[in-house]
């Protein structure tokens, strides 16, 4: 039953305080009527005794202490949840703002989760075509698996997100049904009207459930966001057996915020003014990913974060490293070079990579033919540092192959068009060809089998 009650206690930033409360609970969803006719809606975070601060959704303007009416709901917040979700643009509270009409549907799911048996996992197999060579050649998207791409401010992760979501596809031969959900936190309204345009002209908005949480919206939504994206993935993957991708930009304006409500509640703060349970937020939304046993369908994040100052020891990038499972890293020099997208290959990587490629999955070179390009490319660093010391023209010919494959591989490789989406098969074959750059004893990480097969056969003469 819900309990109403008269005034608040005290109003500090986006929370309010409520003494005398009676069967409140954590997380327990309020609603507020402001002057007999504004509503606005909120949850408890914090109970000490009778005393309950609340966390306002709407921002807490022109509440005062003796114009509002306060009702403890008696339930946690939850997301009214529909395939018919799918093609539909979302607040970030899962409220329609696209002039759609309200959603129908009875069903309803807690916006926390619900918790999953570990046991019940199933270990991440297959793979998503992402059509960006940089990451389904090197650092593979693997079914289930949370992997977080590592940018700075000014670099392209909007254009990245949003090519990600008019190409990505289960691979060329599946027919399993695959969406995605797509949750944006503090961005600014261009921004918004970019991802909403683009969706629109590439005719992906069908398969999109988009959630955005604008800039000039409360910040305490910005906590909220993520999960109800993720509440919503779960109901499409768990209960409708689809695949989902699950888009989350950006994780550090979540971070960013939690840290203004926390210090608005007086905690102390730890690194660089982020409370200590950091660790422990960002865990509970990353540990949402996955397939379980008995489901057909499964849920991936590609989590998007910003780093300050392009600080990669940061504790948002820092502590997201400890929890997912590798990291795609955008780079400012490759950047300044036109290179797009500027994916860093050597620090990225995908730890599930090895289970979802090879032969059955995108084919039997894969994994070798990756390795030897990741050496290669290494050794590309390397003549660079001698060049700059006694020039290019000085080097060895072994040196300036090396040198020449560098130039290609970025240009070639990891440098593709906006628009432009290529197959499993074209990004191992293009491999191939930039290999070819190099004398075929420098193969050294590729099995003689594959360099006979593969390795083409004009520049063996």
């Amino acid at each position: 039953m819900a309990i109403e009650y008269l005034g608040l206690s005290s109003v500090e930033g986006p929370l309010v305080v409520l003494e005398g409360v009676q069967d409140a609970f954590y997380d327990e969803i309020v609603e507020f009527v402001v002057d007999h006719k504004t509503k606005k809606m909120g949850r408890i975070v914090e109970l000490n005794e009778d005393k309950a601060i609340i966390q306002v959704f709407e921002g807490t303007e022109n509440m005062s202490l003796d114009n509002t009416h306060t009702r403890l709901m008696g339930r946690p917040m939850e997301v009214t949840v529909s395939p018919e979700m799918l093609g539909r643009t979302f607040n970030g509270i899962g409220q329609p703002i696209d002039d759609m009409g309200p959603l129908i549907s009875e069903d309803k799911r807690d916006v926390n989760g619900l918790p999953l048996n570990p046991v019940r996992r199933e270990y991440p197999r297959n793979y998503i075509q992402t059509g960006i060579s940089a990451i389904d050649g090197l650092t593979t998207l693997i079914r289930g698996q949370k992997l977080p791409i590592f940018s700075g401010n000014g670099l392209p992760h909007d254009q990245l997100a949003a090519q990600i979501v008019k190409q990505a596809s289960l691979g060329g031969d599946s027919d399993e049904d695959f969406a995605i959900v797509f949750g944006a936190m503090g961005v600014k309204h261009d921004v918004a009207d970019f991802f909403r345009k683009t969706f629109d002209e590439n005719g992906v908005s069908d398969h999109v459930c988009m959630f955005l949480n604008l800039a000039n919206d409360p910040v305490v939504e910005r906590l909220i966001t993520p999960k109800v994206a993720l509440t919503v993935a779960e109901y499409l993957a768990f209960e409708c057996n689809m695949h989902i991708l699950v888009i989350l930009t950006d994780m550090t304006s979540f971070a960013e915020a939690l840290r203004e409500v926390s210090s608005s509640r007086g905690e102390i703060p730890s690194r660089k003014g982020y409370p200590g349970y950091l660790y422990s937020e960002l865990a509970t939304i990353y540990e949402r990913a996955g397939i379980v046993e008995g489901a057909n369908g499964s849920v991936t994040q590609l989590p998007i974060l910003t780093m300050p100052n392009d600080d990669i020891t940061h504790p948002i990038p820092d502590l997201t490293g400890y929890i997912t499972e590798g990291q795609i890293v955008l780079d400012r020099n490759l950047y300044g070079q036109s290179v797009y997208p500027p994916i860093n290959v050597l620090p990225s990587l995908s730890r599930l990579m090895k289970d979802g490629i090879g032969e059955g999955y995108t084919r039997d070179d894969h994994q070798a033919l990756a390795n030897q390009l990741f050496a290669s490319y290494a050794k590309v660093g390397e003549a660079r540092n001698l060049a700059s010391v006694i020039g290019e023209d000085e080097l060895s010919p072994l040196d300036k192959k090396y040198m020449e494959f560098g130039r290609e591989f970025e240009q070639r490789y990891i440098g593709q068009g906006t628009t432009e989406n290529r197959t499993i098969q074209e990004t191992l074959d293009l491999g191939w060809e930039l290999l070819a750059l190099l004398p075929r004893e420098e193969l050294d990480r590729i099995d003689t089998k594959l360099i006979d097969f593969y390795y083409p056969k004009k520049n063996e003469a």
